[in-house]
């Protein structure tokens, strides 16, 4: 495609597949995936790994100060062009997976200076645009001006099944009441934080992939950005 490189922010719940559906627009556009959730998930790795949480309780002013000591990149895989996730030049793409993130990632992610400094590297990373970025606040924070905003939902239950059986085919443990709580959890904090909290932007498509396949989900976003690219065509001649 030889439009002008658009900004697509996908915005939804966790665990719902907003990477996978990022990962497959941003192959089909050749464009740059970013996933501010993985972000995140960096932040908190970071954070469990230089023992900033103690007795189960995070230390907020120390992480704020170590945060310029954070780098973050997301890289290709040469064997399979998946897009990984570089943690001051450590690949982490299966660390921030684990059970034992996604329990801190909202502790960590409702910080202010925490969400501020990863937005500037969100605006840094998608440059003059060709992007697609997931997240939670991306449409409503991060890139307001987006030309194509999704929101995503599923139910609580479709979402912890797929996200227990993503842990079993990397080997990672857990049951799944454990991850229903967690994703249940996370849905409480995400949606009641007061800075940036999960919520739909106006203008926001909404996408219920509860009983979508990813080939149907891709019908549905090709024809959206097929239009939007036609009325671009459109409004410049």
């Amino acid at each position: 495609m030889k439009n002008k490189p658009l900004i697509i922010a996908i915005d939804g719940y966790s665990s719902c597949g907003k990477s996978t559906f990022a990962k497959a627009i941003a192959r089909w556009l050749h464009y740059i995936h970013i996933d501010s959730g993985a972000m995140y998930r960096a932040v908190t790795l970071f954070a469990l790994e230089n023992g900033l949480f103690r007795n189960d309780k995070l230390d907020t002013k120390q992480l704020i100060s170590l945060l310029p000591q954070i780098s973050i990149e997301f890289r290709k895989n040469p064997d399979n062009g998946e897009t990984e996730t570089y943690l001051n030049g450590k690949n982490v793409e299966k660390d921030i997976r684990s059970i034992e993130v996604s329990n801190k990632v909202s502790e960590v992610s409702r910080i202010r200076e925490v969400r501020e400094y990863l937005v500037r590297l969100q605006r840094l990373h998608a440059g003059k645009g060709g992007v697609v970025m997931d997240g939670r606040d991306i449409g409503t924070v991060v890139f307001p001006q987006a030309d194509i905003k999704i929101f995503m939902t599923a139910s609580p239950e479709v979402r912890a099944m797929r996200r227990y059986k993503e842990m079993l085919g990397k080997g990672d443990h857990g049951t799944y009441e454990e991850v229903l709580e967690n994703v249940k959890k996370r849905d409480r904090i995400d949606t009641t934080r007061k800075i940036s909290p999960l919520r739909k932007a106006d203008d926001a498509l909404v996408l219920d992939n509860s009983d979508m396949t990813v080939a149907e989900q891709m019908e549905w976003i090709k024809d959206i950005i097929r239009k939007k690219l036609n009325e671009e065509e459109k409004d410049e001649a």
